[in-house]
C-alpha cells in the first residue's frame, strides 16, 4: 500500500491529520489509515476504541462546520480507518485555514480556492456577485439580443431579467463580463510555427464584451484552419478543424472557467491542431469522468451560461462535450481532453481519415493501434498478422504520417499521429 490524494497513512494519533480531514471535506471524499507507517508497514494502535473517541473529539473540537465522517476498526489489525466525505458546507476550516490535497500531502488553499469555497458553501455564483465597476454599457449584446430574440430595445427590465442587473444593487459580475468594457482577461491567441518558440501571429482579446473576443477568436481560427474551393458555380467552405468543434470549445471556456482568476484562456494554433486551455479544473462535486461524459452539468456560471444559450452560442447545457466529439466522427485522430487540478485542456487535431490510399492491411494496423495496442508483439497478435509484416506495414504507416514511432529496441511503442 502507499498514500494517494485520497489515502492518506497515520502512525500514531496527532493533530497533523486534522488538515487532513480539512482537505477533504472540501475537495473530496478520503481515509485516513491510523496504525500503519508512511511506507505501508502496518503496527495498529493500542486500545483502539479510546483511540477512536481521541479522534471524534478532536475532529469535533477542531473542524468547523463539522463534517461528515465515520471509524471503523480492522479487529485483526487494530488498524483505525476514519473516512471523511465530501460536505456540502464548504469551507471546512481547520485553525481558520482551508486545505486541500496535493498528491498525498494537505496544504492550504489559496485565497482564490478560498473564495471559490465559500461562494460554494453560500450557494453562490461568482457571476451572481454584484460588480465592483458599475460604469458599464451594453451596445454590443444589445445588438446580440436585437438579431437573436428580436428584442426593441436593451432595458434595464431586460437586464434585470437576464441576472445581469440587480434591482436597488447593481450590475453582477456576469453584467460586467457581457458589458462592452470590463476589467477581465479574455483570450490570448497565438499562431505557432515549427516549434513554440516561433510565434507567427498573437492576438490578445481583452477587457471587453466577452461575446466580442468569441467572434474575434472564430475569426482568427478561420484565417488558418478554413479555405475556400469553388466548383463550378458552387463555392464550398473546407474546414480543417470542424467550426462546431472549435466554436463549443471556446464557449465552454468562456462559460466554465473560473474568472475571479486573473489568467488568460489560452488559444494555440498550430499545424496539426489547436490547443484551448481554461482557467478552473472541475467544477466543485463533478468528477472528470462525469464532466467527459457529459451526463451531469454544474454550472460555474450559470448567469453567463443562460446568456449564451439564449444566443444560441451554446445548446443544451452539458452537451459541449458531447459534440465536440460528434463533430470528428469518422476521423482517425480524435479531440483530447485533458483535466488538471487548476485547467482544463480541450486539443482539436486536425480531420484525418482513412484514404483509399492505404491498403486493408495498412488499414486493419491502424485500428488496432486505435483500439490500444501500442507494440508490435500487441499489434501482430491483435491483427493475427506476422511480426515482420507487422513492422513492415508500421513503417508504412509511419512514413505516410498517420502513426509515429516512439522509443528505441524492446521499448518501442507507436501511437497515433495528432
Amino acid at each position: 500500500m502507499r498514500e494517494t490524494k485520497n489515502l492518506e497513512f497515520k502512525e500514531n494519533l496527532t493533530n497533523t491529520f486534522l488538515k487532513t480531514v480539512s482537505a477533504y471535506a472540501n475537495y473530496g471524499t478520503g481515509e485516513v489509515k491510523f496504525g500503519i507507517k508512511d511506507d505501508g508497514t502496518i503496527i495498529g494502535v493500542k486500545n483502539p476504541i479510546d483511540f477512536c473517541l481521541n479522534v471524534e473529539n478532536k475532529i469535533n473540537d477542531s473542524i468547523q462546520p463539522h463534517p461528515d465522517y465515520n471509524l471503523e476498526i480492522d479487529d485483526k489489525t487494530n488498524v483505525v480507518t476514519l473516512t471523511v466525505k465530501q460536505g456540502d458546507n464548504p469551507p471546512y476550516l481547520y485553525k481558520a485555514k482551508a486545505y486541500k490535497r496535493n498528491d498525498s500531502a494537505s496544504i492550504e488553499v489559496d485565497r482564490t480556492e478560498l473564495s471559490q469555497l465559500i461562494l460554494i458553501g453560500e450557494n453562490k455564483t461568482y457571476d451572481s456577485l454584484t460588480a465592483a465597476n458599475q460604469n458599464l454599457s451594453f451596445n454590443i449584446l444589445e445588438m446580440a439580443l436585437k438579431e437573436k430574440l428580436g428584442i426593441n430595445k436593451l432595458t434595464s427590465d431586460v437586464l434585470i431579467t437576464l441576472n445581469l442587473e440587480q434591482k436597488n444593487a447593481g450590475y453582477t459580475n456576469a453584467g460586467e463580463l457581457l458589458a462592452d468594457k470590463n476589467h477581465y482577461r479574455g483570450i490570448d491567441v497565438v499562431r505557432f510555427g515549427e516549434n513554440i518558440n516561433i510565434m507567427l501571429d498573437r492576438a490578445n482579446y481583452e477587457n471587453e464584451s466577452i461575446l466580442k473576443e468569441y467572434d474575434q477568436t472564430i475569426q482568427k481560427y478561420r484565417q488558418y484552419y478554413q479555405r475556400e474551393e469553388i466548383h463550378g458555380v458552387t463555392r464550398n467552405v473546407i474546414s480543417q478543424i470542424p467550426e462546431e468543434a472549435f466554436r463549443e470549445a471556446i464557449a465552454n471556456a468562456l462559460v466554465h472557467r473560473t474568472w475571479n482568476i486573473n489568467a488568460q484562456i489560452k488559444v494555440s494554433m498550430f499545424d496539426n491542431r489547436i490547443e484551448v486551455v481554461s482557467p478552473g479544473g472541475v467544477p466543485h462535486n463533478l468528477s472528470k469522468d462525469e464532466y467527459l461524459s457529459g451526463q451531469i452539468s454544474i454550472l460555474r456560471n450559470p448567469i453567463v451560461a443562460n446568456v449564451f444559450f439564449r444566443l444560441g452560442l451554446i445548446e443544451q447545457f452539458g452537451t459541449g462535450i458531447k459534440r465536440i466529439k460528434d463533430s470528428y466522427q469518422g476521423s482517425l485522430v480524435q479531440p483530447q481532453f485533458e483535466i488538471f487540478e487548476n485547467s482544463i485542456k480541450i486539443i482539436l487535431p486536425i480531420l484525418k481519415f482513412i484514404t483509399d490510399d492505404l491498403s486493408d492491411d495498412e488499414k486493419k494496423v491502424f485500428r488496432t493501434i486505435r483500439e490500444g495496442a501500442n507494440t508490435s508483439t500487441q499489434i501482430s497478435r491483435a491483427s493475427n498478422f506476422g511480426k515482420t509484416k507487422v513492422l513492415n506495414l508500421l513503417k508504412q504507416l509511419t512514413k505516410q504520417g498517420y502513426v509515429e514511432r516512439i522509443g528505441e529496441g524492446r521499448s518501442t511503442k507507436y501511437v497515433l499521429n495528432k
